[in-house]
């Protein structure tokens, strides 16, 4: 845990609200939420600008490899600056739950009652923005159109509806948590907090920070939970532990193999 104990001393304890954002390269920024609950509950968002920065999936099922990897293994072996969970995954450890395509590639072509869609990539000629988060019961918006205008989709379970409504009821349930935003900017928000929060409560947190959240999904909860990042002489591997009926303690000390990874790469100058 000597990573996240870094993170401690780049931002040490505060007031409840988000602390300043920390520059680690152009269009990418790191910042801590200090939630508001009883003791050192920290929420770690990377704020990143697709405009600078790619989205990519990296997974089993691309590379053909037959385990996972933790999230910093991913990201030395893909090249990618940071790395998050993709989403949840079907029992044979491989396929999405949703739907998932990377470009050409599709992991999983099912698409579910999840009402959150993450899309990038956007089809040229199109002047669509490079990332977005799509409600599929929002009026006009459809699984087939944003496939039409976009290259690569994650299909996930919604947290927050656009633009900026928590969709999660109140629930006894809590879980360390990965989770995907964007902000009124459009920018790309990585979230991860190891503190187990109802995700009812981690919404109203993320809401009332003041860092624009318009729109988010959920990524994965518990001990598979993981955000690690390796960027402007920073670096952090910060993993999940406790979930209800599941690990109820905080005692995780390892990042576990997961299948699929939503990272970013610097974008090319001329892309």
């Amino acid at each position: 845990m000597g990573i996240l104990a870094s993170l401690f001393a780049l931002f040490p304890l505060a007031a409840p609200g988000l602390e300043t954002w920390q520059a680690l390269a152009a269009g990418m920024e790191l910042g801590v939420l200090r939630a508001g609950q009883t003791g050192d509950a920290r929420i770690t968002v990377v704020r990143i600008d697709p405009n600078l920065w790619e989205l990519a999936i990296a997974g089993i099922s691309m590379t053909g490899e037959a385990a996972g990897r933790t999230a910093r293994e991913w990201c030395v072996g893909q090249k990618l600056a940071a790395a998050i969970n993709a989403g949840m995954f079907a029992t044979d450890y491989r396929t999405h739950v949703g739907y998932l395509r990377f470009r050409g590639q599709v992991n999983s072509g099912h698409v579910n009652r999840y009402q959150s869609v993450a899309a990038f990539d956007p089809l040229g000629g199109k002047g669509r923005p490079r990332f977005r988060i799509f409600d599929l019961d929002a009026p006009g918006v459809a699984m087939q159109s944003i496939l039409a205008d976009y290259a690569s989709a994650v299909q996930n379970l919604r947290l927050i509806k656009r633009p900026g409504r928590n969709r999660w009821p109140r629930q006894d349930k809590k879980w360390s948590a990965a989770a995907l935003g964007e902000d009124e900017a459009g920018r790309i928000l990585f979230i991860f907090c190891r503190s187990p929060f109802s995700m009812h409560d981690l919404n109203q947190e993320l809401l009332a920070s003041g860092m624009g959240l318009v729109a988010a999904q959920h990524l994965e909860g518990g001990p598979e939970a993981q955000l690690y990042l390796k960027v402007g002489g920073v670096e952090l591997e910060l993993i999940g532990s406790y979930e209800t009926s599941f690990r109820e303690d905080d005692g995780n000390a390892a990042a576990w193999p997961i299948p699929n990874v939503l990272g970013v790469r610097p974008r090319k100058a001329n892309d």
